[in-house]
């Protein structure tokens, strides 16, 4: 018994120490990222001469528990980057923070560039996604990213052309600057969208997007009402752009691209620590873009300024304050809108008969899309299992300028033969709308019992306010569309349209129109056992229509409110952790509409208020994240069935037939997609992707009945890229890259009406060779290599750009 007691005792003096030694001891934490201020995963970081080490993890953080108190020393060590060391004290009960940057070492240099530049390439982590900091391989919903390095590979222009990377997009038309609906439209799982969200709340422009800004885009299928609402997203996905932040050390990077038509465009991205500590930082990204036209009129001028701030008030409060300024002016793109009304004569481009290298517009008639986003975002460490997140978005754009379109219309006794009359339309435009969206997020990483729950509870308040002063639309004149010889094809100037303008007796557009929208969600991502995983999540969304106020005739119309609730859940098994998931969703989506126009006479006997769209998707698919990021593949079948959609229908009462709306209309979106972007061997980067959508009217009008929806784009749809750069050797830093876009013929008018109108399939090939070295970059870059002629187009039918040749050079500091 003796015995037993000392042996007792001695082991309770020894755990008396301990936890004396645990309780005066601190802990350091840091974060490690190379000369880019990209994070530094898997970089080997130790304690000088104590025989401590620890791996970073993919944030490029590191932490050393149960450190005594006194001074250490940090070292790093990462192939091909210079050692670094830094010197913390640590105090007892106290966490030491330090944040170190490489920088590159002098023999090394071109492997780091290229290293780095892969990983980029398969990097989908993403705070956006899911509004949790979650892995790809855990999320049980789809999604494809466009990074810089990828754009800077393909010596990417334009927004739009960014997005031909992802899988199962296509553009339906480009960006119009009109009032409303300015910016360009996308087809993703059967239906339209628009680029409306940057970081995760609205970012909303009336023209183009320009990318000096973009550190990725991130295509985010399948309906998203939950997390997302629903007045800027729509029912097959949404696009969400997340810009470039401030980093720790200085450096940036200037470019240049010159091309055919005039293409002449700038880019500058400069970041600088603004303290000796690195808790302010600022970084700028700008671009100036001129480009012409392959037509005989046309062209596009933009400047661009996008400074960021970000500063770390102590370790548990940070704020980041991002702004975009933007200025464009530019003439409308060629669109050449079919009747919607009768059998049309043409079925195809090539039976138009039209020279689409002409324009039907001229140089002075133009428009201007002025566009400013801020936002602010405070994080605030409530404790170690709770973070508060703050976001603030405030958006001003404009549509100011004049605006021609071009349609064929029936002439006065019958329609022309091959369609050849275009009447050509214009009006004065004058808006100004204004996006205000305020988020709370609470975000928990935590457990109950043995299950780790990681959840997003939030708040959401988005206003949104038109001032619309537009002149009326005029049918300017009419022109033949075949003919070269016709003399009013040169009629159309500002003069002129001034004239016709101030002649009109039309009533002009001067309103303004309110809405506001007041939503709660809550998303729980549960650890049922550590393969399995479950998301559940909910929204209540309050829709408050405040109508629209004629100013002319002193007047509000319109007014409504509605309630919509928007489910959703998710299973995700890991049958290999972290490399090979299997995954299941039903996700939810909402509209909402407005309340029909009864006639007196059917007041209180046919639906005077409708209910919200609902879309419902049911998905199930594969993951994969294998060789440390390296290779990255997914692949899914997704059925979404649309309800409540408004369809015109006859209603007899007492003898007579009214017209009215009611809610009986339904769409079915079913499809597969396929999204691969590897690493195979160093120096070969491999990104590709298919999508095939069968999409179909299910209930809806006589006329649409059965047939698909011309939002829905082509069928198949299949991007692929492939470069390689030498690692070694004499031809070290030189470097290919081929690939390109097919997609199968896209049915743009499709109604028993006017009968089908369609665009051919096409493939275009696009190719680049390039040299990049430690501080500087050059490219030589074809478009459309076989320079094909194809179309895109949404009722409308729109020529691509033919083949273009663009040099780029770009250095680094």
């Amino acid at each position: 018994m003796k015995r037993i007691i000392c042996l007792v005792l001695t082991l309770m003096a020894a755990f008396v120490s301990v936890q004396a030694q645990q309780a005066t001891a601190g802990s350091i934490r840091g974060t490690i990222l190379t000369n880019d201020g990209q994070a530094a995963p898997y970089v080997s970081v130790s304690l000088k001469d104590r025989n401590r080490g620890v791996i970073t993890d993919e944030k490029g953080e590191f932490l050393f528990r149960r450190v005594q108190p006194g001074p250490y020393t940090v070292q790093v060590s990462l192939v091909g980057y210079a050692p670094a060391e830094q010197t913390v004290h640590v105090e007892a009960g106290k966490t030491a923070s330090l944040h170190i940057s490489l920088t590159l070492s002098d023999t090394q240099l071109d492997e780091v560039t290229i290293q780095g530049q892969q990983e980029k390439l398969s990097n989908k982590k993403s705070d956006y996604v899911a509004r949790l900091p979650l892995k790809n391989i855990e999320n049980p919903q789809v999604y494809a990213t466009i990074g810089k390095a990828l754009m800077r590979e393909q010596v990417v222009t334009s927004f739009d052309d960014a997005l031909k990377n992802a899988p199962g997009v296509n553009r339906l038309w480009s960006s119009t600057g009109r009032p409303n609906d300015g910016a360009g439209y996308f087809s993703m799982r059967g239906f339209a969208t628009q680029p409306t969200m940057v970081n995760g709340i609205a970012g909303v422009t009336n023209g183009t997007v320009d990318p000096a800004n973009v550190e990725r885009i991130e295509a985010i299928k399948g309906p998203s009402g939950t997390l997302y609402g629903s007045s800027l997203v729509s029912f097959g996905g949404l696009i969400n752009i997340v810009t470039k932040k401030p980093y720790e050390t200085f450096g940036g990077e200037l470019t240049y691209t010159g091309g055919s038509y005039s293409l002449n465009r700038f880019m500058a991205d400069v970041n600088a620590p603004l303290d000796k500590e690195r808790n302010a930082l600022l970084r700028v990204n700008a671009a100036y873009h001129y480009e012409g036209s392959f037509q005989d009129a046309g062209f596009k001028r933009s400047l661009f300024f996008a400074p960021s701030f970000s500063y770390k008030a102590n370790d548990r409060l940070s704020f980041l304050i991002n702004t975009e300024f933007y200025q464009a002016e530019s003439t409308n793109a060629l669109m050449v809108f079919l009747n919607r009304t009768r059998q049309l004569i043409a079925r195809n481009p090539s039976e138009l008969g039209i020279d689409f290298n002409r324009s039907f517009t001229s140089n002075d008639i133009t428009y201007k899309t002025p566009t400013v986003n801020l936002q602010a975002q405070a994080n605030y460490k409530l404790s170690s299992n709770w973070t508060s997140q703050t976001v603030l978005s405030r958006g001003t754009r404009k549509s100011d300028g004049y605006y021609s379109y071009v349609m064929f219309l029936d002439a006065k006794t019958k329609p022309l033969p091959n369609d050849s009359l275009l009447s050509r339309y214009v009006y004065t435009q004058g808006q100004e709308a204004i996006t205000t969206d305020i988020q709370q997020n609470f975000i928990g990483d935590f457990k109950i019992g043995s299950l780790r729950n990681r959840v997003v509870f939030g708040l959401d308040y988005m206003a949104q306010q038109w001032n619309n002063n537009n002149s009326p639309y005029i049918v300017f004149d009419t022109v033949n569309a075949v003919k070269r010889d016709d003399p009013a094809y040169y009629g159309l100037n500002r003069p002129a349209v001034d004239k016709a303008l101030a002649a009109s007796k039309a009533t002009p557009t001067k309103n303004y129109i309110s809405q506001y929208t007041y939503s709660a969600y809550v998303s729980d991502v549960l650890n049922i056992t550590e393969a399995l995983s479950a998301m559940l999540s909910l929204r209540v969304d309050y829709f408050d229509y405040k109508g629209q106020k004629d100013h002319i005739k002193g007047i509000t119309t319109g007014q409504y409110t509605q309630t919509a609730f928007s489910p959703k859940f998710g299973l995700n098994y890991q049958i290999v952790p972290g490399k090979v998931a299997v995954f299941a969703n039903y996700m939810n989506g909402f509209k909402n509409t407005a309340p029909p126009s009864v006639p007196t006479d059917l007041v209180g006997i046919v639906d005077s208020e409708f209910k919200p769209q609902q879309a419902n998707q049911i998905e199930g698919g594969v993951k994969l994240d294998l060789l440390k990021n390296m290779l990255s593949f997914s692949a899914s079948y997704y059925d979404i069935k649309v309800t409540n959609m408004t369809l015109q229908t006859t209603y007899s009462h007492n003898g007579t037939d009214y017209n009215i709306s009611v809610q009986d209309g339904t769409q079915r979106s079913r499809g597969f997609e396929a999204d691969l972007v590897a690493t195979p061997l160093t120096g070969l980067n491999l990104v590709a992707g298919y999508g095939y959508n069968d999409s179909k009217m299910t209930e809806a009008s006589t006329f649409l009945q059965g047939r698909r929806p011309t939002s829905a784009g082509p069928e198949h749809l299949a991007n692929f890229w492939a470069s390689y750069t030498v690692t070694g050797g004499k031809l070290k830093g030189f470097g290919a890259g081929f690939g390109g876009n097919y997609a199968s013929e896209n049915i743009i008018t499709n109604d028993s009406r006017t009968g089908l109108f369609t665009l051919p399939s096409y493939t275009v090939l696009n190719g680049t060779i390039f040299y990049q070295a430690a501080k500087f970059r050059v490219a030589l870059k074809v478009d459309n290599i076989a320079d094909e002629e194809y179309f895109g187009g949404w009722t409308t039918v729109e020529k691509q750009m033919p083949r273009r040749i663009s040099a780029n050079i770009g250095f680094r500091f």
